[in-house]
């Protein structure tokens, strides 16, 4: 479970359904220095055997099987759970889901370790402040994953 999220706003149930499907692991650059690093790789080998652009951004490869490249099915998680992207860091605590009530219902359909008795407004307080506390706002980058980009406004909302 990510560490300090309130399990009564979120409860990993480590179901790996995050971890599953093509291009949503957008990687920047402190992202792949920190993957290459746990995985003893220089950072261009990396890119090469762990990595691929899409619309000139990185992103993870994906298994054959569908899944997240570092997703182990006999763990029933992440192989490089220490290093791990900052996206996957910041699940279920994406802009839309922090910003929309839609997109957080929507978010429940996937996610089984999202609590909705919760209530949206507490579940937005508590991933602002999970963001913020783990240094995973992007604001302004053009590389960083748009789930990780706020703005003021949004900020403001609170």
């Amino acid at each position: 479970m990510p560490d300090s999220i309130p399990p009564e706003i979120f409860d990993c149930r480590r179901c790996g359904d995050c971890c599953l499907g093509e291009g949503g692991i957008i990687l920047d650059e402190r992202d792949v220095a920190r993957l290459a690093a746990h995985l003893n790789q220089a950072v261009a080998d990396f890119l090469m055997r762990c990595t691929e652009l899409c619309s000139g951004r990185t992103r993870v490869r994906t298994a054959p099987d569908g899944y997240c490249l570092f997703y182990d099915h006999a763990i029933h998680g992440c192989a490089v759970h220490p290093a791990r992207p900052d996206i996957c860091r910041a699940w279920p605590f994406f802009r839309g889901n922090l910003v929309d009530k839609y997109s957080w219902r929507l978010a429940q359909d996937a996610c089984p370790g999202i609590v909705a008795a919760a209530g949206h407004a507490a579940f937005a307080r508590a991933g602002r402040e999970y963001l913020r506390r783990h240094n995973l706002v992007r604001r302004d980058d053009a590389a960083a994953p748009c789930a990780l980009t706020s703005i003021d406004r949004d900020d403001a909302a609170e």
